[in-house]
């Protein structure tokens, strides 16, 4: 390891209108080294991760580059320099292919014309997947792919410029834990090659079992530096947030009651076959299963986002035909999706509006938006959800990711949703973030709202689901009761081959 930081940063200070994001903070990067950022959202690691970068300039402070003061200036100078980022949110150009993207400025040419040699691009995309041990067809376009393919071939682009300072931004947001534990050898890899690491992610056992070095960020200010073998979660969290959290999950005891949403046999070719399960009132019903198993091709269906081949719909004991999503919403229900950014939000619109857009069709005069309603339910929720935003007239794009996700959710409150379909709903926000979620969900179903949540974490699923609903390939596996399901349970109907769809309490 060198001596010398790849990146050193002296007292870097960056102020948004209205936000300090970064209060002087100073650190270093080695060669060879992963180190882990951590904080909760809006602690400032993105802010400072997109300075070195070169996506912002720093207000204050020094930056050295192999102990040169620099100015990074953009993101073309830092790639230049050797520094490559992978983003949160992806820089794919879903227009263009597979092999496009992995070639996007250094593209192969035809002699010494302009014309693009088709073949060479292809041949060099495959030698970047190969080690990476992508299977992903080179000439498909990235608008077709799974959110987990799009997130490794983002990964393979940016490991294949040759960096001497590679930076991941949530890398494992969207992958299974097969493509987690593909992603950690390519990590180990680079840091073998004496490539220097910035991890940033949410996930502290991730965190903890990656690491050499851990640093944790709090309203812009540094709070400490640690080895990662001298860590562990609760003290992560503790400085992380300030305090202990304590009863994380929030979860309550309530009353469940009738059924209010079931579908028979529903059916959506390739993505799930003969699929039934019921939703009863006042229940949180978790779907659970490995990426790509058809978990989310579920609830956009039931939503009326997907047309359904086959099967029954019920709502309160009636058959109901969804085939919009506006008729579901007209039904009572509302859909988290799980990418709040570019399907869930209008990112360039105000909280107000966000808040407001599913009951545009109920809350008007005389074919003009009741503004009274709309400015009173916006302050309501930002009240009620502690959305922190300086004003309902803030635009959504503005706030940290976990206020995001509460102005999603504020959105199907003000429409008086009795059933909420939440897709991933704590993807991407820190652990103080969820644990309000947990409490908005917990309160929601006491009321008598009844969820359906899928997601991709374990703890989370065993937390807060009254019973879980396993899907393998498509297909229910099994149902598991509350009291007696692990994540053992959970992970054997998952993952084994089952000739048939099984009811399991066990």
């Amino acid at each position: 390891m060198k001596n010398t930081p790849i990146i050193e940063l002296r007292g870097i200070k960056k102020a948004f209108p209205g936000v300090q994001a970064l209060d002087g903070v100073s650190m270093s990067f080695f060669s060879g080294e992963i180190h882990s950022l951590i904080g909760e959202n809006g602690a400032g690691k993105s802010t400072m991760i997109k300075i070195i970068g070169g996506v912002y300039h720093r207000d204050n402070g020094q930056i050295l580059v192999n102990g040169e003061e620099q100015e990074i200036e953009d993101v073309t100078h830092a790639q230049n320099i050797g520094i490559s980022v992978i983003h949160q949110e992806l820089s794919l150009i879903p227009d263009l292919t597979v092999m496009e993207n992995l070639c996007l400025g250094i593209e192969p040419r035809r002699g010494k014309t302009a014309l693009i040699n088709k073949q060479t691009m292809l041949k060099r995309s495959l030698e970047i997947m190969e080690p990476l041990g992508l299977k992903i067809n080179p000439r498909e376009f990235i608008r077709d792919l799974k959110t987990a393919d799009r997130q490794m071939v983002e990964i393979a682009r940016a490991v294949s410029r040759n960096a001497s300072l590679v930076i991941m931004d949530e890398p494992t947001s969207s992958l299974s834990s097969r493509e987690v534990a593909t992603l950690f050898e390519i990590i180990k890899k680079l840091k073998k090659n004496n490539v220097g690491v910035i991890y940033v992610s949410h996930i502290l056992s991730e965190v903890l079992s990656l690491s050499d070095k851990i640093t944790v960020l709090r309203d812009g200010s540094l709070i400490r530096t640690i080895d990662a073998s001298e860590a562990d979660e609760t003290m992560l969290v503790k400085s992380m947030v300030g305090r202990e959290i304590k009863d994380y999950f929030n979860k309550k005891e309530k009353k469940i009651g009738e059924i209010v949403l079931e579908v028979k046999n529903i059916t959506r070719e390739p993505r799930f076959s003969n699929v039934s399960f019921d939703l009863r009132k006042g229940e949180i019903l978790g779907i659970s299963g490995l990426v790509g198993a058809g978990r989310t091709e579920i609830i956009r269906a039931i939503f009326g986002a997907d047309k359904l081949d086959s099967g029954e719909v019920f709502l309160n004991g009636e058959k109901v035909e969804i085939r919009s999503s506006r008729e579901a919403i007209e039904l009572g229900m509302g859909l988290v999706p799980e990418d709040r950014k570019l399907e869930g939000l209008m990112l360039e619109a105000s909280v107000n509006n966000n808040v407001s857009l599913p009951s545009l069709k109920i809350r008007q005069k005389h074919g003009f938006l009741d503004h009274k309603w709309e400015f009173s339910a916006c302050n309501e929720f930002i009240k009620k959800l502690k959305i922190a935003t300086p004003s309902r007239s803030t635009l959504a794009k503005s706030l940290s990711g976990g206020n995001q996700q509460k102005i999603v959710v504020a959105k199907w409150f003000a429409a008086n949703s009795n059933i909420l379909l939440l897709d991933e709903p704590t993807r991407g926000i820190d652990v103080n973030a969820k644990s309000e979620m947990y409490a908005l969900m917990n309160d929601y179903a006491k009321s008598g709202g009844s969820i359906i949540m899928v997601s991709s974490e374990l703890p989370e699923i065993l937390g807060m689901a009254d019973r879980i609903v396993v899907i393998r390939q498509g297909q229910v596996s099994g149902v598991l009761d509350r009291e007696n399901a692990t994540e053992e349970n959970i992970m054997t109907l998952a993952s084994t081959i089952k000739n048939e769809k099984r009811e399991v309490t066990l």
